[in-house]
């Protein structure tokens, strides 16, 4: 009688959710920005591998390694750890803010947009940041955010801005804009 009642409970705390923190599944998430050049020349990069958790406390934190830059030339890749984001001195990137309580509570099949305001820590600088999302929460263990339009943030905030001409000068370019737009799809699981 005792082990019934004891594998009837076990079962029962089983089929609960689990009270877990959700993880940015990095094969299903991307986080992209454009960069213009020659006042004309627009591209698409991206940063091969990302990382990060929320907490059921709604404290998030992303984490971006600077070195997973991927702007589809190898030789740019390098010359953007090396010049601008100085990866050995600056290894990452990081977001972190508190998400409000209306997107920890959503169910399965719910969708909400909102603004997420944090702070990105870049290059030994922090500062402010706001990004509008669409929350999806696909089922009791998968949540999806994707920005709605990009947010433009200035290399300048962060003295990027000595990189950013180094590159210039490197590439022979006219000019590389400082306003650089970013975007991103990610997934969480628990």
């Amino acid at each position: 009688m005792i082990k019934r009642t004891l594998l009837a409970l076990t079962a029962c705390i089983a089929a609960l959710p689990a009270a877990a923190d959700w993880s940015i599944d990095s094969e299903h998430s991307s986080l992209n920005f454009l960069t213009t050049k020659n006042a004309q020349v627009t591209e698409v990069h991206s940063f091969d591998a990302l990382s990060g958790v929320l907490s059921n406390d709604g404290e998030l934190t992303v984490k971006v390694p600077l070195s997973s830059v991927n702007t589809n030339i190898d030789i740019r890749n390098t010359r953007m750890q090396e010049m601008l984001f100085e990866t050995t001195t600056y290894p990452d990137a990081t977001f972190t803010a508190s998400i409000p309580d209306d997107l920890l509570t959503m169910s399965a099949g719910d969708s909400k947009t909102a603004s997420v305001s944090g702070e990105i820590s870049l290059h030994g600088v922090t500062a402010p940041a706001t990004f509008n999302v669409v929350v999806n929460q696909l089922s009791d263990h998968t949540i999806t955010v994707a920005t709605t339009a990009p947010t433009v943030i200035n290399a300048a905030t962060f003295n990027l801005d000595g990189g950013v001409k180094a590159l210039q000068t490197v590439a022979k370019l006219s000019s590389i804009t400082l306003a650089v737009p970013v975007s991103f799809s990610i997934s969480l699981v628990n």
